[in-house]
């Protein structure tokens, strides 16, 4: 096997290779929260332009947010999973779109964790200290289903392995300095390749045309012959032979992406509402923000925003409760408390983000105030993957305790 500490790089596209080394969780959660404020400002205008957000990007990686998950014993901090999905939910009160970019880079940093051989993890933990950024080379369109894959990794002759395959909605991979590329081995076994960004053979086309996030750049990635060595391959598969985290992980980032997207809402229709809206002729009222049914209708709002943030905050210490005892048991708690905090934060978004026009008025509607984006994001967002679904895992744990399946997306 080659080692990997002495493998050829190439150079590295668009991180500057260094970072500040956050060292622990309230570190954390202020240097997101201070990036959150910056991030807010220009969010409307770059999705109203399709501006894609190149130097936030530059300014996360040189944060030392990216390296946060790296374990201790490699110069990280290690953080709870808690503080992670709170770190992602105020990158995503300030702009979705840049909350969901490093989504998958927290993932696949969490696969090296789990399934990464000693001299993978020492070498691709210092580049994501560094600020080097993962983007995924994921999902496919016109399989059968979302986990049925195309792509494949062949042997070459010198030991190493060719990859080929087209990717859809590759959030990420576009700013990437390293592209995950999920794929099936010759055995049809999963694994994921771990791609430097200029490889030969790679493309990232930017054609991702949603109508929200839209600034994600979730376009197209095509693998034709890349040449990958044995020694950036991981065995994916392994993570699902028994109890694991890496749905509840993944899932959970989701989450906290909807929440930050409702909670930035309702914050901004709390403010329209204030100093913008007209109050309606029959209240007698010279407010809109006096009018007891808007009154009525922001607080239900602000009741659903806050229970979707608890059942974050929960579904994270789940989790985190499952890393100290990994077993059947607390996997499975943590999948469903991860699932339930999911399932309500989807639709919960959706109505924050649609109610925000019914409380603020006509003029909300502008297009030239860009309200619409957050509707546009939820929408767009929560069809990740189906809410009925959790429900149905939820249902059946709850009443017969049938621990949720181990196919990483519960």
């Amino acid at each position: 096997m080659t080692d990997l500490t002495h493998a050829p790089l190439h150079p590295p596209v668009h991180a500057s290779g260094t970072a500040r080394v956050v060292t622990g969780d309230e570190e954390a959660l202020a240097v997101a929260a201070e990036l959150a404020g910056r991030f807010a400002n220009g969010a409307a205008e770059r999705d109203a332009r399709r501006e894609l957000p190149h130097a936030e990007l530059a300014e996360l990686s040189a944060s030392g947010l990216l390296g946060i998950t790296v374990p201790r014993e490699h110069g990280g901090a290690d953080v709870r999973t808690a503080t992670l999905a709170e770190v992602v939910r105020l990158l995503a009160t300030a702009d979705p779109n840049i909350a969901q970019i490093p989504q998958s880079h927290f993932v696949y940093v969490n696969v090296l964790r789990q399934q990464g051989s000693a001299a993978q993890r020492e070498f691709f933990f210092a580049e994501v200290l560094a600020g080097r950024r993962f983007g995924n080379a994921q999902s496919e369109a016109g399989t059968r289903h979302v986990q049925d894959y195309r792509t494949r990794l062949r042997p070459a002759g010198d030991g190493g392995f060719v990859l080929d395959g087209v990717k859809h909605y590759s959030t990420g991979a576009l700013f990437a300095d390293w592209i995950t590329v999920l794929a099936k081995d010759p055995a049809d076994r999963l694994v994921v390749a771990y791609v430097p960004a200029g490889a030969p053979g790679l493309t990232v086309v930017d054609d991702w045309e949603g109508m929200g996030q839209r600034t994600t750049a979730s376009g197209t990635v095509r693998l034709e012959g890349v040449r990958v060595p044995a020694d950036r391959v991981v065995p994916h598969h392994l993570t699902f032979t028994g109890p694991q985290l890496h749905g509840a992980h993944a899932q959970l980032l989701h989450a906290a992406i909807d929440v930050g997207i409702a909670r930035a809402a309702l914050t901004e229709a709390t403010e329209f509402v204030r100093t913008r809206s007209r109050p309606w002729f029959e209240s007698g009222l010279d407010h809109a923000a006096d009018d007891p049914l808007t009154i009525q209708r922001l607080g239900e709002l602000e009741v659903s925003v806050r229970a979707a943030e608890a059942l974050l905050g929960e579904a994270g210490r789940a989790v985190d409760r499952a890393r100290e005892r990994l077993d059947d048991e607390t996997a499975a708690a943590a999948s469903i408390a991860v699932a339930a905090a999911k399932a309500f934060a989807d639709p919960a978004a959706v109505e924050v983000t649609d109610a925000l026009f019914e409380v603020s008025g006509t003029r909300s509607a502008l297009d030239s105030l860009n309200l619409h984006r957050h509707w546009r994001n939820a929408r767009t967002h929560t069809l990740h993957d189906p809410v009925r679904w959790k429900i149905q895992h939820i249902g059946r744990y709850a009443l017969n305790r049938t621990p949720p399946p181990r196919h990483g997306l519960i």
